[in-house]
């Protein structure tokens, strides 16, 4: 496991398998003292909050292994962030879904499109991780429980602390999902988009179409962001994550005109890469 500070609200952890990234951002209490947060680009003044606002912490999606997920309650302790107060998970692939193995009881937030999605496939989470842990003969010290979820505002915002997350919409390599933007550390949390080591995947309920809308969307947050954490693989920066949206969006374009012989982008054509580029173009040729 590798845990990188991107900013002083914010640690991604990134699993050593798959690369998925695990996202923990700070909202700190009474703002006093931190004039960056009243230029936040997203127009809102964390300043202006009521005093005694307290600290909070949120965990956005989750590593993989047990022993990552053991270490991420000692790692909040070591960099001085409160016990998190929620969950958030920005769609609801089984392998972003593990917070609660570390956070037992802690609710889970999400997009309206991802709660509809989970309520429709009850232990759908549950049976794909089994599925995962017997191939790879992983032990985990209790089975995964998800509870409850939280229905979030998409597009919309929720408070941290004195602060405010953005929500945005990101559907297309599934039929749900968001992304979050940090506005006062100018970083954001995509997702499964953007990623320098996966292309663009259409899974079970995704779509072309609605995927390169997503990239559209995401490009101005892009923009306006110091760090884009994809949902695997490492950490980017403004300059690299608006390279690879565009090497995204001309496969996509590709694929929707030549299906199965499209370009991969360079740098993400191995053999991996490849299987899931002939199951892109199986969907899109399903989807017409």
């Amino acid at each position: 496991m590798r845990a990188v500070s991107l900013h002083r609200d914010v640690i991604v952890v990134t699993s050593r398998l798959v690369q998925t990234n695990c996202t923990i951002i700070r909202g700190e209490g009474d703002s006093a003292g931190h004039p960056e947060r009243s230029s936040s680009s997203s127009g809102a003044d964390p300043g202006t909050a009521e005093p005694g606002s307290v600290a909070e912490t949120f965990i956005v999606d989750s590593p993989i292994l047990p022993d990552e997920l053991e270490l991420l309650p000692s790692l909040l302790e070591q960099a001085g962030y409160p016990k998190p107060s929620g969950l958030l998970a920005t769609h609801g692939d089984w392998d972003h879904l593990l917070g609660p193995l570390a956070f037992p009881g802690l609710p889970v937030g999400c997009a309206e499109s991802t709660a509809e999605r989970l309520g429709a496939e009850p232990g759908s989470a549950q049976r794909s991780l089994r599925d995962f842990d017997e191939r790879l003969y992983i032990e985990r010290p209790r089975p995964l429980g998800l509870g409850s979820f939280e229905e979030l505002p998409v597009p919309g915002r929720l408070e941290i602390g004195s602060a405010e997350l953005e929500l945005h919409a990101a559907g297309g390599h599934t039929a749900d999902g968001m992304a979050i933007r940090v506005p006062w550390a100018a970083v954001l949390v995509a997702g499964d988009y953007l990623s320098d080591v996966e292309i663009p995947m259409i899974s079970d309920g995704g779509e072309l179409g609605a995927y390169s809308e997503t990239l559209e969307r995401l490009r101005p947050l892009v923009s306006s962001s110091e760090h884009v954490v994809p949902g695997h693989g490492r950490p980017l920066s403004r300059e690299s994550a608006l390279q690879v949206l565009e090497e995204d969006l001309d496969y996509l374009r590709g694929l929707a005109v030549r299906g199965a012989d499209a370009e991969l982008p360079a740098g993400r054509r191995s053999r991996e890469q490849r299987r899931i580029h002939a199951a892109n173009a199986a969907a899109v040729e399903r989807q017409g």
